[in-house]
């Protein structure tokens, strides 16, 4: 049976604010992780952020936690280059995982930040869900099909965040996100509801941090 991809609605005020009181209660960058041996100890429910390089996942991890530099950003596919951990309070993580299709890093390297990211999906008990973020101007690509297999593969749930909902003009966020949907429909991993974002407008950050609300 086909199932029906919604768009996630604004939540009401009172689980609004109890995702502004999580995030409120700050955040720290702990760690770059470049091997599993490194990783810090499950102890915490944490959600990961996923993506192909450069769509926008360091600037939506700082729009979440109103912290403008705490995950880098860079116009540089690849920059990255490891799994990086975040405090959320005393009590969650969020994790910001290496960009895949990358344009310009060497075969080996790529390689071994596959690797990593295909064990710790696979070997991670306190992770809670994946974020899957897809630019919304152009909506899923082959690239993005072969995480969600992974994702699949792994028994992790993911759910689809379209970034840049600001940016497509006319009806082009329409066609990007049937587009969306229609690969999603391959994929019984996927979670049937799209969060539509937008980090520099701040579009869908406070319905985000709800929906982590809910998970940790």
């Amino acid at each position: 049976m086909d199932l029906e991809f919604k768009i996630t609605e604004r939540p009401e005020y009172s689980e609004r604010e109890i995702g502004r009181k999580m995030f409120a209660g700050g955040a720290e960058f702990l760690k770059g992780v470049v091997a599993m041996d490194g990783m810090p100890p499950a102890d915490r429910l944490e959600v990961c952020f996923a993506g192909r390089s450069n769509v926008g996942k360091s600037s939506l991890i700082n729009a979440l936690t109103g912290r403008k530099a705490l995950a880098r950003t860079s116009n540089t596919p690849g920059r990255t280059q490891e799994i990086n951990f975040f405090t959320l309070g005393e009590e969650h993580y969020l994790v910001d995982v290496p960009g895949y299709g990358f344009a310009n890093a060497p075969v080996a390297i790529v390689e071994k930040w596959q690797r990593l990211l295909k064990a710790y999906l696979s070997g991670r008990q306190s992770l809670r869900r994946v974020f899957l973020l897809i630019d919304s101007r152009h909506g899923a690509k082959p690239v993005d099909e072969e995480i969600m297999t992974l994702l699949g593969r792994s028994a992790v749930t993911f759910q689809v965040i379209l970034t840049k909902c600001d940016k497509p003009r006319g009806k082009e966020l329409e066609k990007s996100l049937q587009r969306t949907k229609d690969v999603l429909q391959k994929h019984p991993a996927a979670f049937p509801e799209i969060i539509l974002t937008s980090s520099e407008k701040g579009d869908g950050i406070d319905t985000l941090r709800s929906v982590i609300a809910t998970l940790i």
